[in-house]
């Protein structure tokens, strides 16, 4: 089984699907902003940025697939992302969850990016909180939108992680092998 996703993982069209559906949900995350104006908070634009990690991560996969090394900075970029952006995404949920109850919170007003990287600066109509935490006025199937991000974002996760296994399997050129 390892020796499929090995092979998988080799493939250009595997981190295509993975850069693809990453572009759809940033581009769902800003029609949730600025069609339906719904404002990012602080965590929603952290889990932002983690699916960013993501489609970047994929970028570089996508350059050169059959390349073991930029193949695992790959993987290790996607599941590094996607880790951080669960842990984003669940700390908003916990915030949702504190405001259902009665309780009150009140979260960052400025992003806190590294220095290196300022994207709030870089690009700040994509990465620019505008919201306050906790607001959770759509729903699908009775779940917001920070149960969706952090569902994705652990596909993502468990995805790179089963791919950096497989990525210890020696793939065999015999055809009569497996």
């Amino acid at each position: 089984m390892l020796h499929y996703f090995k092979r998988l993982s080799t493939k250009r069209w595997g981190w295509a699907l993975v850069v693809l559906s990453c572009l759809m949900l940033l581009g769902t995350a800003l029609y949730f902003q600025y069609g339906l104006n719904l404002q990012p908070c602080i965590k929603c634009i952290y889990v932002r940025s983690a699916f960013a990690g993501v489609l970047l991560a994929g970028i570089i996969g996508l350059i050169a697939p059959a390349n073991m090394l930029i193949r695992v900075v790959a993987l290790l970029g996607m599941f590094a992302a996607a880790l951080f952006g669960v842990m984003q995404a669940n700390e908003l949920l916990e915030i949702e969850k504190l405001l259902a109850e009665g309780g009150f919170f009140s979260c960052a007003l400025f992003a806190d990016f590294p220095q290196w990287m300022p994207l709030d600066k870089w690009l700040p109509s994509v990465f620019e909180p505008t919201g306050s935490c906790g607001d959770t006025r759509w729903q699908f199937l009775g779940q917001s939108m920070a149960f969706w991000s952090a569902v994705s974002l652990c596909v993502y996760a468990a995805v790179a992680a089963i791919l950096l296994l497989s990525q210890f399997v020696r793939l065999s050129n015999n055809p009569y092998r497996g």
